[in-house]
């Protein structure tokens, strides 16, 4: 199925949010999903041997590296099961938790927000090129796509494997990928490489956070289904929802929280916009306005076209406090982003409400662990469809 030119029914997506320390939310999900895929099929089962496409942004853009980058066997680095493993073991070593008090954590939040990037990035770079080595984007088992915002052209860079495997040029290594698109501004520095082909031309990145540009990367991976030929131009364009199965998870957002106000903002300056009690609200705002964009658009599309049965998309937006931040990694923090993950499997599933941007419970339609379980029947049909 990793092939790029799939010969069954339905072209196959996998979309994840950007969010810090909050990507232990999809990562439950996604070891949740491979593990019915493994009673489907077999244990030896990954998530990569079943999507087309697997798209993600900011630290979930290393999440989607790791389970689409090949090991010495020419199978997915790491299983969905792993994937926590990884954020809480490292984690609290990527974003370093001091231990003071809140206010002299905030007044050292403050400082760090004013002088520089709170973290300096290089246990992110150390455990990414230890995972990732000097694997290329061209080698992924699958194809994936990845945002990112280039600082020096002000304009977004969406690496990809098909563009990889058509031009050296775009062939970068998957750790400095990874290490640009987790450039969160005020959170880490931005990352500056180059690659370099045969003939010797060069391609210079400056990159900041794939969120900037696309928090939810859905869109951005729909984008290059027809540009890659994984639908035949006269099916996509007569109904272009329709051969598509697509799955959208968030990271989680604050949404009932409410953690600002006009009457407040509008006394703010350019520094409580930057940093506020701890949070960073414009890029709060810019990230959740991104994710919630595509979300809307696509709800309406897949609804518009009497197949919203073929977009699952799987968001808690009810998170408060640390489990709303991108890098409180403490352990008692990660472990209720763990919980939050098993707790939103079996919650009502739910479905953007289109002009309330809230989600909403759909009557008689099960849970999202249910949902979850239907679709991975769909795409042990889909696979099982190929292979013949």
């Amino acid at each position: 199925m990793a092939s790029g030119s799939p010969r069954g029914k339905m072209v196959t997506v996998l979309s994840i949010d950007g969010g810090g320390v909050r990507g232990i939310i999809p990562g439950t999900i996604l070891a949740f999903l491979e593990s019915k895929l493994q009673e489907l099929d077999g244990p030896d089962q990954r998530i990569a041997d079943y999507f087309d496409i697997i798209a993600g942004t900011s630290t979930v853009g290393l999440m989607t590296a790791m389970i689409a980058a090949p090991n010495k066997d020419l199978r997915p680095l790491f299983a969905g099961c792993d994937i926590n493993k990884f954020y809480l073991d490292l984690c609290p070593e990527i974003f370093p938790q001091k231990s003071c008090c809140g206010m002299m954590r905030s007044i050292r939040s403050f400082l760090r927000a004013i002088m520089g990037p709170k973290y300096d990035g290089k246990k992110l770079r150390s455990i990414v090129n230890d995972k990732l080595g000097n694997t290329a984007l061209s080698q992924t088992l699958t194809n994936i796509v990845i945002p990112t915002f280039d600082i020096k052209n002000l304009q977004p860079v969406i690496f990809s494997t098909r563009d990889a495997r058509a031009n050296p040029l775009e062939n970068a290594r998957l750790a400095d990928v990874c290490i640009g698109t987790s450039a969160a501004p005020t959170y880490l520095p931005a990352h500056h490489f180059e690659t370099r082909d045969e003939s010797g031309r060069t391609n210079k990145f400056d990159l900041i956070d794939g969120g900037v540009a696309a928090n939810n990367p859905t869109l951005v991976a729909l984008s290059h289904i027809k540009s890659e030929g994984l639908l035949q131009n006269d099916e996509f364009n007569r109904r272009e929802t329709d051969p598509m199965l697509v799955l959208s998870l968030g990271t989680g957002a604050a949404k009932h929280e409410e953690k600002y106000d006009a009457a407040k903002a509008s006394k703010w300056g350019l520094i409580h916009w930057i940093f506020h009690n701890g949070f960073t609200p414009l890029l709060d705002i810019f990230n959740d306005a991104s994710s919630d964009m595509v979300d809307i658009h696509l709800s309406t599309l897949f609804q518009s076209l009497s197949c919203k049965q073929n977009y699952l998309r799987i968001q808690d937006d009810s998170l408060t406090g640390e489990e709303s931040s991108i890098d409180v990694a403490t352990p008692e923090n990660l472990k209720r982003l763990m919980d939050i993950g098993h707790k939103l499997l079996q919650k009502p599933l739910s479905r953007v409400h289109l002009k309330t941007g809230k989600f909403e419970e759909i009557e008689g339609e099960g849970t999202n662990g249910d949902a979850l379980n239907c679709f991975a029947i769909k795409l042990s049909e889909e696979r099982k469809r190929r292979n013949k």
